[in-house]
């Protein structure tokens, strides 16, 4: 069975109908990338994804094993959001209280776990730093632990790539293969960087105003809807055996913190 089945959903922000009809899996092992127009209902999409918002026709299920609260997410950071004045490390520990309920206080296995984090990401570190004296890459690190912290099985990430440079967005990429190849977790991300998420994911949720698409990489570049979005260049460029136009960047949790 799928982490997520969603299956002729309908989707309203306030009164107006964004999405219509929409259905896709997500299996295990997945990385999907979620793109499309603005206002065709991605950010909608992932509130009902959290159980933020229900459909508002349709059906979305989770299976295999997967809770609500077992989802690790990585929102979109307004400028209040990077100002938050707390330390790296109390920022990476309230991923942990994703699976409290009503019980506030960290046990010793939270603060294990968000060790373990912060050292897989390499910013052990800035654990005393304040979030808000750190680069944008930085704290786009120290979200992705908090995220990690909150689950083993998948990551659902919201324009994690928004505000960085090109080197620091390479690096986040890098670190995503990192942690879904190595160790296996799901990953979902909503993205405008259409180019990158046909050269890292297995798998294209297109959402469209008049048309959308779910299918395979390989299949989203054939299909009309994936060529008119990625747009002649992308496609006469795209071979087989072409390599990612970022490098693998490996997780060395001794070496020296990067922004």
């Amino acid at each position: 069975m799928a982490y997520i089945t969603c299956k002729d959903l309908t989707l309203r922000y306030e009164a107006l109908t964004v999405q219509e009809h929409l259905s896709f899996t997500v299996e295990k092992g997945d990385y999907l990338c979620i793109v499309g127009e603005n206002g065709s209902g991605k950010s909608t999409l992932v509130k009902c994804l959290l159980g933020l918002k229900s459909a508002d026709a349709g059906t979305l299920s989770l299976g295999d094993g997967l809770k609500r609260n077992e989802i690790g997410y990585l929102p979109q950071q307004s400028q209040i959001q990077r100002s938050f004045p707390a330390s790296v490390e109390e920022v990476v520990r309230s991923g942990c209280l994703n699976s409290h309920g009503i019980h506030p206080f960290y046990t010793k296995a939270d603060k294990a776990r968000a060790a373990e984090q912060m050292a897989r990401l390499n910013i052990t570190a800035l654990a005393d730093r304040c979030y808000r004296e750190l680069s944008g890459g930085q704290q786009q690190r120290v979200l992705l632990a908090r995220a990690l912290c909150a689950t083993g099985k998948l990551l659902l990430l919201d324009e994690p790539l928004t505000g960085l440079d090109p080197l620091v967005a390479s690096e986040l990429y890098g670190i995503l293969r990192h942690i879904h190849e190595d160790h296996g977790i799901t990953v979902v991300m909503v993205t405008h960087d259409v180019e990158n998420a046909v050269r890292y994911a297995s798998s294209i949720l297109h959402i469209g105003k008049d048309e959308s698409f779910f299918g395979s990489v390989a299949a989203y570049r054939e299909s009309p809807v994936g060529q008119r979005f990625l747009g002649e260049r992308l496609q006469q460029e795209h071979c087989n055996d072409c390599e990612p136009r970022f490098p693998h960047i490996p997780i060395d949790t001794e070496g020296s913190v990067q922004a």
